[in-house]
């Protein structure tokens, strides 16, 4: 099942191995999805393509292979006899909705009078389309000004074409393909991978018997400590910052998460819930972790400079060091750290805290945009 779709995927020059084949099929065999194409397009590329690199591959390769099937259902519902379907509806219906539906001129009077309410919706919903049309010379949906009808794509044939701009805000998909940058892959673990060249290789020299070779899967070994703000002043950038932090779990495999209140003070959580009764001594994360980790802030350094620069200035409690100590004693500790801040750049020069903030980090702090992350990224990996 599904073998001639793999070698076709193959043929496109698409990274497929059996293995996710195996995980396709298991899906499929679980009914997650039937009948519909398009469904079945989101499955596959999902178990099969590990690279967004390759999307437009897998696209071009699925339209070939599956072409004039886009209409699954159409297909299998034209194959089913029309006494088949008539009986098994009569089967779920009671005899007073028996009765009923007979005293009505039957199924046949009762098909072609819904018919009719139909097509006259249809009728006055053109007509107030028509009386509604505006400057673009559109009428009815789904028709241009000539009258003709226009399909929608299928979901692998869409694409939009847009001029590139480097400093729109990222979605999940875009912050994941940034935050590639920093990579430091490796083969760790157990031997859960096929490696077709080595068992290419042994076969052979055995003359032919097979000798199934497996290897470790290949991970980002890059270890990362993530400070997110979730100071009042961070409720505007809510979606991008947990898009963020979803590509960020995803994307590093050695990842620990901590949250502070608008900026670094003698403590840290893990849970927003837990604030209060699990809060983590700023010095025992500092002790903890080595100094090879990356450390990235992400916050809009939005407060009054007295709550860097005093000791008694956070919001929330008592400090008795500032936490501009605090960001000194990280700087001092880790060799790489920037601040990620999601307000717009050309804002940050007006403000006195992300000036102080910025200096603090030795000027590495970056937008929240496709050049800012990159760049970041960059810096990190160096």
């Amino acid at each position: 099942m599904l073998i001639n779709f793999f070698l076709a995927l193959k043929k496109a020059r698409i990274p497929v191995s059996i293995t996710e084949l195996l995980h396709l099929l298991d899906v499929l065999k679980a009914r997650l999805v039937y009948a519909d194409m398009d469904e079945f397009y989101y499955l596959s590329r999902m178990a099969l393509v590990k690279d967004e690199r390759h999307y437009d591959k897998f696209d071009r390769a699925f339209a070939q292979y599956f072409k004039g099937l886009e209409d699954l259902a159409g297909m299998i519902a034209a194959l089913i006899p029309d006494e088949f379907l008539r009986r098994e509806f009569e089967k779920s219906l009671t005899k007073e909705e028996l009765e009923k539906i007979k005293s009505l001129g039957g199924l046949e009077k009762l098909i072609e009078a819904f018919k009719r309410e139909v097509e006259e919706a249809a009728r006055e919903g053109d007509q107030k389309d028509k009386e509604g049309k505006g400057k673009n010379g559109r009428g009815k949906e789904g028709e241009d000004r000539k009258g003709k009808k226009r399909r929608g794509k299928r979901q692998w044939d869409k694409r939009d074409y847009k001029a590139y701009d480097d400093n729109v805000e990222l979605g999940t998909r875009g912050l994941k393909i940034s935050l590639r940058r920093l990579r430091k892959l490796a083969r760790t673990g157990a031997d859960d991978e096929f490696d077709i060249n080595n068992t290419i290789d042994k076969t052979a020299k055995n003359g032919g018997l097979l000798d199934i070779i497996m290897r470790p899967e290949r991970r980002n070994t890059v270890k990362v400590l993530l400070f997110l703000d979730n100071g009042g002043s961070m409720d505007a950038h809510v979606k991008t910052t947990e898009e963020l932090f979803s590509a960020a779990r995803s994307e590093f495999k050695h990842l620990e998460t901590f949250y502070f209140h608008n900026f670094l003070y003698d403590g840290v959580w893990k849970e927003q819930n837990r604030r209060m009764n699990e809060r983590l001594d700023t010095f025992d994360i500092l002790h903890k972790y080595a100094h090879d980790y990356k450390v990235i802030f992400v916050g809009d350094a939005t407060m009054a400079p007295y709550e860097i620069t005093h000791a008694g200035g956070s919001v929330e409690h008592w400090n008795e060091e500032a936490g501009a100590l605090w960001m000194q004693r990280v700087m001092d500790t880790y060799d790489k750290v920037i601040w990620i801040n999601p307000t717009p750049q050309d804002t940050w020069e007006y403000s006195t805290s992300v000036a102080l903030t910025k200096k603090m980090v030795d000027e590495q702090m970056f937008p929240l945009t496709i050049a800012g992350i990159e760049d970041g990224m960059n810096f990190l990996s160096k």
